[in-house]
């Protein structure tokens, strides 16, 4: 009973996002249903972010050749962004 009373809960979450979901976020609801083991659940997590960071590179770096921008990331990393006096 304690199992079933969980999952109620989990699965009662307000989605409260402001926008519709899209089918493929829809898609994704429904293929996971069911609720994952911990190990599992945190394995998808990570590759989600994975594929999601390996999106943004790509992203970045069409941009910086369509602007033709040679940013030195190094240099901006160890940087401070306000200016020293």
């Amino acid at each position: 009973m304690k199992y079933r009373k969980m999952v109620y809960l989990n699965m009662s979450v307000n989605l409260d996002i402001g926008t519709h979901l899209n089918e493929q976020q829809v898609l994704m609801l429904r293929l996971f249903k069911t609720p994952l083991p911990e190990k599992d659940f945190l394995q998808m997590r990570k590759l989600a972010v994975k594929l999601l960071s390996k999106k943004l590179d790509e992203v970045v770096e069409a941009w910086e050749k369509k602007a033709d921008e040679s940013v030195d990331y190094e240099k901006l990393s160890k940087g401070h962004f306000r200016s020293k006096r």
